[in-house]
Order: C-alpha cells, then sequence, then structure tokens
C-alpha cells in the first residue's frame, strides 16, 4: 500500500512540474500583445524588464522610445524582451548595426515622431527632437506634472525638462519661423524681491518662455505675461524670453484678431471650440482671479479648449 501511494504521488509530480517550469517562464506583468495595454503600462513593462535584466540600471529614454515605437508597429514582448537581452550581452540590438548609448542601436530605418526627455534627480536636462515644429507633451510619464514654462519648455530643435518632469513629446501643428534670430530676439527679465516688474522689448510679437532662471515658478498669466512692447513678471519669477512673431503662419501683435474666450463656471471643467486651423492656442489674458496655469488648469488636447478650478481667460493663435 505504500509503494502504492508512493507511485501515485510521483506521477502527480510529473504532470504538476511541467506546468510549473511553464508558470515559471510566464511572466504576470507582461501580456505578449503590449499593444492591448494603455501607454502608461507599456512603459512600466519594458522599464521593468529593462531593470531586471540589467541588474537595476534604468533604460536609456532614446531607447524606451524605439521599443514603444516598435510596438505601433507590431513587436510582441518576446521580441522587445530578446532585443533587451541582445543590447545588454554587448551586440547592437534594434534593428541592426553600429553603436548607440554604449551597445544598442536602433539602425538606420528608424525614424522616431517623439522624444522622451526626464529630469532625472530633479536636474535640468535638455534633449534634441526628431522634428522641426513646436513640441506638446503626448504622454506624461512622471509622478510630477510636467507645464511648460515651469518645469519643461523648447526653442527649435530643443526641449529642456526641469525638477522632475519626464513626458514624452511630439510635434505640434506650426512651426518656428525660419528666419527667427534666436540670438537677438531674447531678454531675461526679473521680479527682484518678489515685486511686479515690466521689461521693454523690441519683440513684433507675444513673448514665449525661453528659459527660466529663478529657483521660483514662471506660470504664464500668473507671474509672468506679455502685451505690446513689454514683458511683465512678478512673483519672484526671472527667465529669458524671445520673440514668437513668425511661428504658427508668421502672427505679429493685431496681425489676427482671432480668439476664445473660456470660463470655468463654479470651478468646473469645461471645453471651448477652438478652429484648429490656427494651431495650439496660448493665453493672452487672464480675467479670474483664480490663475491659469498652461497643463493645470488650461489645456488643449483632442477635446478641444479646456479650462477648469475657475479659470477664466482669452486665448489666441501662438
Amino acid at each position: 500500500m505504500f509503494r502504492f501511494v508512493l507511485l501515485l504521488c510521483f506521477m502527480a509530480g510529473a504532470f504538476v512540474l511541467p506546468s510549473t517550469a511553464m508558470a515559471a517562464n510566464t511572466k504576470a506583468y507582461a501580456p505578449e500583445n503590449l499593444g492591448n495595454l494603455s501607454y502608461p503600462e507599456r512603459v512600466r513593462v519594458i522599464e521593468k524588464e529593462y531593470y531586471e535584466q540589467s541588474g537595476g540600471r534604468d533604460i536609456p529614454d532614446d531607447q524606451l522610445e524605439f521599443y514603444l515605437d516598435s510596438i505601433e508597429s507590431g513587436w510582441t514582448f518576446s521580441r522587445i524582451k530578446n532585443d533587451i537581452a541582445t543590447s545588454l550581452g554587448g551586440n547592437q540590438g534594434g534593428n541592426q548595426g553600429g553603436n548607440w548609448n554604449g551597445n544598442w542601436n536602433p539602425g538606420n530605418n528608424w525614424s522616431p515622431r517623439y522624444v522622451i526627455c526626464s529630469s532625472v534627480n530633479n536636474r535640468y536636462q535638455e534633449c534634441r527632437t526628431p522634428f522641426r515644429g513646436r513640441a506638446a507633451v503626448t504622454q506624461q510619464i512622471s509622478k510630477t506634472r510636467c507645464q511648460e514654462g515651469r518645469n519643461w519648455g523648447q526653442r527649435q530643435d530643443m526641449i529642456w525638462v526641469n525638477q522632475g518632469c519626464r513626458a514624452r513629446f511630439g510635434e505640434t501643428s506650426g512651426g518656428w519661423d525660419n528666419g527667427n534670430d534666436w540670438g537677438n530676439s531674447r531678454i531675461t527679465c526679473e521680479s527682484n524681491n518678489s515685486q511686479y516688474r515690466e521689461c521693454r522689448t523690441n519683440f513684433r510679437g507675444p513673448a514665449q518662455l525661453y528659459r527660466r532662471l529663478s529657483n521660483n515658478s514662471c506660470d504664464a498669466g500668473r507671474d509672468w505675461g506679455s502685451r505690446s512692447g513689454y514683458v511683465w513678471v512678478r512673483n519672484g519669477c526671472r527667465a529669458e524670453f524671445y520673440d514668437s512673431y513668425g511661428s504658427n503662419n508668421g502672427g505679429g501683435w493685431g496681425n489676427n484678431n482671432y480668439s476664445v474666450t473660456c470660463s470655468s463656471e463654479g470651478s468646473n471643467y469645461k471645453t471651448c471650440a477652438w478652429d484648429a486651423r490656427y494651431g495650439s492656442p496660448r493665453l493672452i489674458q487672464q480675467l479670474s482671479r483664480q490663475s491659469c496655469i498652461s497643463g493645470r488648469t488650461w489645456g488643449y488636447d483632442s477635446r478641444g479648449l479646456w479650462v477648469s478650478d475657475g479659470c477664466r481667460a482669452r486665448f489666441g493663435p501662438r
């Protein structure tokens, strides 16, 4: 009887062990078809796989962007997993050829449409863009909210991030003026002791924030703004500003009368119709006591122009 029981146990083990081994090869956090996951989940899966294979290293932003693009082209989790192993093994990975970030190369056939830029340990970082036009946040990756003019900004062919912002950036409609002289069309304006100050400009169009220089925030409409011939700052904002004349169809002050006033009544979220032919809107004039901060209390996305939390303002073309 005892031998019979042992025989049954052995036979049961023979059936259990293969299924256990198969389960060990399957990762619960990573389905084979990553296209079924949301964007944040795709990032999480790829970062986790790279972290595990590399012994605790973070995946380079350009390699992460390549895999995100490749998912749209049909790459499965297994293919990404194998490509990570190839790159970490000292070979090229990617599509083929060359050397990228030490070991990994996406190959010559990859034409990125987006760029991921990361402020690691809250440090300032600049990233070159693969496009010529103006950039916008397409997906935020960091827990820290990325707000243009506060912890990220741009100039032609470049994006900067700071204070923990990490996001994926893509090109918006409307580009830079190719004839814009970036060196001669910038000014620095500083709010000393948090006082209101106006700085004269020779700009032909509305001012745009080029780079924040102060530790204090420089949020458009709250800490800085512009009108014809002037930039104003307050609340300790110190920053460089540039002339936006020529970007997005070359509109300057008074060249385009199109504007939309959008109001968050009772602090509720509201969308307002915006003519997409004018590209992305910019805040022209804040009309509410509540701050109108891009990405926080107003923005523009596939749903249109939106405001929230009591923001009421007039918006116009960039």
